[in-house]
């Protein structure tokens, strides 16, 4: 296993094949591991995958930052200047969407496109932090949702969602700005994708998507009718070849 040093702390990255590089991005709650099953769908990539600090193989945190998508922001980069790699393609998924278009505010030079998945956009939905409290209570006492956690995240699973869940209330009391700039300014093509139908994003995502596309200078989405979250997954082919043509578009 591979590791490097932020803030004096390890983080776990992995990477695998060759081409031009793509680094996953997961979300709340979750790790790299979320990406494996779909990774021979990316094999003329480089692939790049990090847990962030606190889930996943990395090390932990007492506390999560409030501004979280912010700071994994830089842990990216410091991946990305670790492992010296220029040109990249991001592709991040529910809360790793943000962390993905705040590395793009942060290091222009570095990021090649920017692939945004299964997100609320610009802001939080009226009733997110109703919806956000009500599904962290469901999935800890749904046996499923137990099992996921404790494969993608480790044995300590439950005091990592907690901790995650702190942080994220944090966030929506604090009313932070999401981003670090204006999407007007957003160097990196952007991709958005998401299905028509996810219960965790908000119900009229098309018309949020058309916005940021209206706003940035390169933009693009697409929906898929698959429903489930993140669309990464659940339209993993689907979504798997929309992010190959848009890659090789403008990288």
């Amino acid at each position: 296993m591979s590791f490097f040093s932020y803030q004096g702390k390890n983080i776990f990255y992995e990477t695998i094949g060759e081409g031009k590089p793509l680094v996953f991005l997961h979300g709340n709650t979750s790790s790299s591991k979320l990406f494996t099953p779909m990774l021979p769908l990316y094999t003329d990539f480089q692939v790049v995958l990090i847990d962030f600090l606190g889930y996943g193989r990395s090390d932990r945190l007492d506390k999560f930052p409030t501004e979280l998508w912010k700071d994994e922001a830089r842990q990216t980069i410091a991946l990305l200047e670790h492992l010296a790699l220029r040109d990249v393609n991001l592709v991040g998924t529910s809360g790793g969407a943000w962390v993905a278009i705040n590395t793009a505010f942060l290091r222009p030079d570095l990021i090649a496109t920017v692939t945004a998945d299964s997100f609320d956009g610009r802001t939080f939905h009226d009733g997110f932090d109703r919806a956000l409290l009500a599904e962290r209570s469901t999935t800890l006492a749904d046996p499923e949702a137990s099992q996921f956690y404790h494969w993608c995240i480790g044995e300590d699973w439950k005091e990592v969602v907690e901790r995650d869940t702190d942080s994220m209330w944090r966030l929506i009391v604090s009313r932070r700005e999401l981003f670090f700039d204006s999407l007007q300014i957003l160097q990196a093509p952007l991709l958005l994708t998401a299905t028509k139908r996810d219960e965790m994003i908000r119900p009229n995502i098309e018309r949020e998507y058309q916005a940021i596309v209206g706003e940035v200078v390169q933009g693009q989405f697409k929906l898929f009718e698959k429903p489930g979250h993140p669309a990464i997954g659940s339209s993993a082919e689907e979504v798997a070849e929309t992010i190959n043509q848009f890659i090789a578009e403008y990288s």
